[in-house]
């Protein structure tokens, strides 16, 4: 109980602060509802039947192109884990805002975490409801990692 009022005290003494990360529960959870959807539909059905990573769309572009659609992406992602850090702990979809931000971002291995993540059951059963609402074939997913 004591724990509450010390709590109730902080964001009083706080208001400001409160407003703001009140403010970016908001803005993320709108964000991540938006963009989860786009980012689901546009992956290939056979995404992860290969062993290696699909080449991205903008993979012949000049490399300079690349570098700054690169870092971009990867930044936009970066915000969104810190964020999804923050919702942990504040209204809103911490975890999913993470899941969203570790899909954007670049980092050796992704693949294989997304391989990972793509064979829990829950995962792969709301991404393929989204596919499948959006008219758009549902993923195949390799049961083993070996495949």
């Amino acid at each position: 109980m004591e724990a509450l009022k010390t709590m109730g005290a902080w964001f009083s003494d706080h208001e400001a602060v409160a407003w703001w990360l009140g403010s970016a529960s908001v803005v993320t959870l709108l964000a991540v509802m938006i963009l989860l959807p786009v980012v689901v539909t546009r992956i290939p059905a056979d995404y992860f039947v290969d062993r290696s990573r699909h080449p991205v769309p903008w993979s012949r572009q000049h490399p300079v192109v690349r570098w700054i659609l690169l870092t971009a992406k990867t930044t936009v992602g970066a915000i969104f884990v810190v964020a999804g850090l923050g919702l942990l702990f504040l209204p809103g979809q911490g975890v999913l805002t993470i899941l969203m931000g570790l899909t954007l971002m670049s980092f050796p291995g992704k693949f294989a975490v997304e391989r990972r993540m793509i064979r829990l059951r829950p995962v792969a059963q709301s991404i393929n409801w989204m596919r499948k609402r959006a008219g758009k074939r549902v993923l195949v997913i390799p049961e083993t990692p070996g495949r």
